[in-house]
């Protein structure tokens, strides 16, 4: 496929963007892509955006030298990981952990997978779930100086936490 910009070389980015529900397609070859600043159109597109960019610039700048980090399962780098989106295996997770967390934490709200809670039943996960969230609120709460609204989710923790000891 043609670059849609040039129309001499082959594309090799691809973007897809839905606006109302239509889909709009682009495809570019790199030296356009790079010309148009795709880096900085990428920030709507995707939320590895930000992981890609940075690994790009890292690169550039010299930060990131030229002996890089291999997963030693599968043989992915973290720059493979930026781009494509996605890790080569699951120990990718345990290679390049620092590099993948603050990227993990903006997508899920949190680094560690805890698994998915069965519809019916295990009410203790539930509760455990539940739990986290009012610490997190609480925290948010501590934050803002919102302490009397700290006190109702610190109350609220403990009577989760002592129906848990029953």
């Amino acid at each position: 496929m043609l670059c849609q910009n040039c129309k001499r070389s082959d594309a090799h980015v691809h973007l897809k963007r839905i606006i109302n529900g239509e889909a709009a397609e682009i495809h570019l070859c790199s030296a356009c892509a790079a010309s148009l600043g795709v880096s900085d159109v990428m920030a709507g597109f995707s939320p590895f955006a930000d992981f890609s960019a940075g690994v790009l610039s890292a690169v550039e700048t010299g930060r990131m030298s030229n002996k890089t980090l291999h997963c030693e399962t599968c043989g992915f780098t973290f720059q493979d990981i930026a781009r494509t989106g996605s890790p080569g295996c699951s120990d990718c997770y345990r290679t390049f952990a620092q590099k993948l967390r603050p990227t993990l934490i903006k997508l899920h709200g949190r680094a560690v997978y805890k698994g998915k809670i069965p519809v019916e039943g295990n009410a203790a996960a539930q509760k455990e779930d539940s739990i986290e969230a009012l610490k997190e609120r609480l925290n948010k709460a501590i934050d803002e100086q919102n302490f009397e609204l700290a006190a109702v989710l610190r109350d609220e923790i403990r009577a989760l936490t002592e129906q848990e000891g029953q």
